[in-house]
């Protein structure tokens, strides 16, 4: 191995530890397994420069200093098949008994299961089969999950479609912790008609619980921007995920750890 495969190695291996990331999550992330990039950070396996390439450009995205990070926020669902237990055994690799099981459920179904904030719904009616829904917690949990199993959100995917799963919505964000985007800016820019694009339907919102003796400071309120209608199949949002927090939590918006959120909604 020559000395620039062994810094580059080196410097992997001591970044992905700053970071505070596992060999399984990287390995997951790169797609091969946590024992293969464990032979390669001792030295004992010869990495392709590919593979090298694809390493640091995995880890790359898991850097807690990035002002932009990317995951999946909303995942729903449908199978057409009233077998749940080959869902949750199958398809979500999770077991049944472990999990919750109640008479009654949502969107009409009449019983589901929960494991945290995962939910899959269920009952008798063959023409709604089995609806996953997997809300912003419930992401973060099935993605604990998905690296035990050694899967990635691709492999999920991938094995769902081909058990016939029908994507009803799947929504991406982007967390903003620095505060790039300035959304009255954005809204501004819809209002001159500076914004391009499919679709010129936008709709912004200023709205929202107004901080507590700080009535008449409007930087203090929750501000919404879409873009997109809708009704249509792909649309865009972008909102003060800060003020969300602190209307949730009541955590301070200084002490915010992401700005502000931009959402595509599938």
């Amino acid at each position: 191995m020559v000395l620039n495969e062994e810094q580059w190695i080196k410097e992997l291996r001591e970044k992905r530890i700053a970071y505070g990331i596992s060999q399984g999550r990287l390995a997951v992330a790169s797609g091969i397994t946590r024992e293969y990039l464990n032979k390669i950070e001792s030295g004992k396996m010869k990495p392709s420069k590919e593979l090298l390439e694809t390493l640091h450009k995995e880890l790359a995205r898991f850097n807690p200093e990035a002002p932009l990070t990317m995951l999946f926020d909303y995942v729903k669902i449908r199978f057409s098949t009233l077998d749940i237990q080959h869902i949750i055994k199958d398809i979500l690799k999770l077991n049944i008994n472990y999990m919750l099981h109640e008479d009654y459920g949502r969107y009409s179904y009449t019983e589901h299961y929960s494991l945290g904030d995962i939910f899959i719904y269920t009952s008798a009616d063959e023409e709604k089969g089995v609806l996953l829904e997997l809300k912003g917690r419930g992401c973060r949990q099935f993605e604990s999950y998905l690296l035990a199993q050694q899967r990635s959100w691709y492999d999920f995917l991938m094995d769902a479609l081909i058990d016939g799963g029908v994507m009803k919505r799947i929504d991406l964000a982007i967390n903003d912790h620095t505060g790039i985007l300035d959304i009255p800016e954005l809204a501004e820019k819809c209002r001159k008609r500076e914004y391009i694009g499919k679709s010129r339907s936008y709709k912004f919102y200023q709205s929202g619980e107004l901080i507590k003796h700080r009535e008449d400071d409007r930087e203090y309120m929750g501000r919404t921007l879409y873009l997109g209608s809708l009704k249509s199949d792909v649309y865009f949002c972008v909102y003060e995920k800060d003020y969300e927090q602190y209307v949730k939590l009541g955590t301070p918006l200084e002490e915010a750890d992401i700005i502000n959120r931009f959402e595509i909604r599938l």
